[in-house]
């Protein structure tokens, strides 16, 4: 067996001590959206600390533990809190959160993250949501041996972000009246933020946000047979359009803002993907 599908097991096993229960949605919540979280029906919570080979988030906003409950009838895994990789984790214990949710049995992975804006239509508390992605300076999470047991060698990636996924969030968004923007997100390993120059790159190649998290879990999701969905919180302009200087306490502001109309936007969405997986 690859010794990552051993710690994937071994997660799996520590997870089942504290509850049984099996999730249709995993959900990934970033850097001031982890609210959502408490208000699910709640079934169970495991604490990252308590999975043993677990990477815990040291980011801020970040509570770091698993949430396990109900959105309407829709069971899910609510992760509250991401780890990213300039926290100094390895690229296979970022993702690992992704491929334990699979192992766990949830069919749909839907990510959020708090991001830059680089498009002029993505102001601070703008919704996105993620219809593709690039991923070019950040190390691919199925480099090396391929871990069978989960997927194929090369996977297809034409279509990461599931379409009839995609449209149930802009349902979601147009009985929310919310604006949702469109566009392709892209991460970054951080934890700097980018130069003017490198968000002027990062546009002509057709990025329209950027952030420092999500495309790697994205990848290894797909590669574990999830469906993948994603909406990005645009908490401020990108290096070289805002007129003051990138803070994380910004972020944290933004997100929080941005809140209420993420939470209705982010229950509406998995509501009514029951079934759906």
């Amino acid at each position: 067996m690859h010794p990552e599908m051993e710690r994937i097991r071994r997660c799996l096993a520590a997870v089942r001590e504290h509850t049984d229960f099996v999730p249709e949605v995993g959900v990934v919540l970033g850097s001031g959206l982890g609210g959502f979280g408490d208000m699910i029906r709640q079934a169970a919570v495991v604490n990252y600390a308590d999975i043993p080979g677990f990477p815990c988030s040291t980011a801020p906003g970040h509570a770091g533990r698993f949430v396990f409950g109900w959105v309407e009838e829709t069971p899910v895994v609510v992760m509250q809190g991401r780890v990213h990789m300039y926290e100094g984790y390895d690229v296979a214990d970022v993702v690992l959160p992704a491929r334990l949710m699979a192992a766990m049995g949830a069919k749909i992975f839907f990510v959020t993250n708090a991001s830059g804006g680089m498009h002029p239509d993505l102001g601070a508390g703008s919704l996105m949501l993620l219809t593709d992605h690039i991923s070019l300076f950040v190390p691919n999470p199925l480099r090396g041996q391929n871990i069978d047991e989960l997927g194929v060698r090369f996977p297809d990636m034409t279509t990461v972000y599931d379409r009839d996924l995609r449209q149930i969030v802009c349902s979601a968004a147009e009985k929310n009246g919310i604006d949702l923007r469109q566009g392709i997100y892209v991460q970054l390993p951080g934890p700097s933020y980018e130069t003017p120059a490198e968000i002027r790159l990062l546009a002509s190649l057709g990025a329209d946000a950027v952030g420092m998290s999500t495309v790697v879990e994205v990848i290894a999701a797909r590669h574990a047979g999830m469906r993948t969905v994603g909406v990005s919180c645009v908490a401020n302009l990108a290096s070289g359009l805002s007129p003051t200087p990138l803070t994380g306490e910004e972020v944290i502001e933004a997100a929080n803002a941005a809140a209420p109309k993420f939470k209705a936007l982010l229950w509406d969405s998995i509501a009514a993907m029951h079934g759906e997986g």
